[in-house]
């Protein structure tokens, strides 16, 4: 993807499903946070996605700043907020792809990239013709557009996505997003329809063990086979919620393992699940250190 496509991208922008418009080539700055310029918070190996994105060696993660959806309870917060994070360049973008692989990492893991989706379809031909050859992972909350998908077809290997809500309610509350449930369902629906293995990722809240249930089993009755399902416990409270109290504890291991239950018992036979006490600062990097993020360009 060359320059000017970029800027026709960004130009009136509906890259996410809020469709703001903004005029993020003119620095403009969309609901998601961004203008024209790459933001990314840490680029590093990390041990802790699901066992065939990180394996032994460590997944490439490339953390990029700001976010279209900024859920309240968000473990991300400073760099889903864009208070941390340092911009870069295509071809330092580029850069970062390489320097990843030359550290053993399996994949190029790209988190919360959905407002940079020009930049890193620009970057990645770059890292592909100086020897970039691992796999890309695409690291969504799910909200997502058909369009936006579109573009990746052929360039991820593997989409790994959020099911966050299936209540518009739920939605609104947490993440201002009413639209999640329907907006996810058509985004998923596009992963499904391209070569690419898609796992979704079920993210266990306090108080709406109900409501993931319903989403495993939208999930296994939709898709079955075709996507593999990843459960988690990890849920963390990041600072307090007075309008949402029930958002200040930790799930329980009770709540957590009749989630599973429910899984096993609709006849999902083969999904991730997280064990042990998954809440712990591992799941959390230190972004403030912004690591692996300064350095020379392809």
């Amino acid at each position: 993807m060359d320059e000017l496509t970029i800027k026709q991208l960004l130009a009136h922008c509906e890259l996410c499903p809020r469709a703001c418009g903004a005029n993020r080539a003119a620095g403009e700055r969309g609901v998601c946070g961004a203008d024209d310029r790459v933001m990314v918070a840490r680029a590093a190996l990390h041990f802790w996605e699901e066992p065939p994105i990180s394996g032994d060696a460590g997944s490439g993660t490339v953390f990029f700043s700001n976010c279209p959806l900024h859920c309240v309870y968000c473990q991300n917060a400073p760099i889903a907020n864009g208070h941390v994070g340092s911009p870069v360049t295509v071809r330092r973008l580029a850069r970062i792809f390489l320097e990843l692989q030359e550290q053993g990492a399996l994949n190029i893991n790209l988190v919360t990239a959905t407002h940079y989706v020009p930049h890193v379809l620009a970057a990645l031909p770059l890292a592909r013709e100086a020897g970039l050859v691992v796999p890309i992972v695409y690291n969504t909350s799910g909200y997502e557009t058909p369009g936006t998908i579109a573009l990746l077809d052929g360039t991820v290997s593997t989409y790994l996505t959020d099911f966050r809500y299936v209540s518009p309610s739920t939605a609104k509350a947490y993440s201002k997003a009413p639209d999640y449930p329907h907006v996810a369902r058509a985004a998923l629906a596009a992963m499904a329809k391209q070569d690419a293995a898609v796992i979704v990722r079920i993210l266990l809240l306090p108080e709406h063990l109900d409501e993931a249930k319903a989403a495993v089993l939208y999930l296994h009755e939709t898709y079955g086979e075709r996507v593999r399902l990843s459960m988690m416990s990890q849920y963390t409270p990041v600072g307090e919620h007075p309008r949402h109290p029930e958002l200040d504890r930790r799930v329980t291991p009770e709540e957590f393992e009749e989630l599973l239950d429910f899984a096993d018992f609709i006849g999902c036979d083969d999904y991730f699940w997280q064990e042990g006490d998954a809440a712990e600062e591992s799941f959390i990097p230190d972004f403030l250190s912004l690591e692996g993020v300064e350095g020379p360009e392809l």
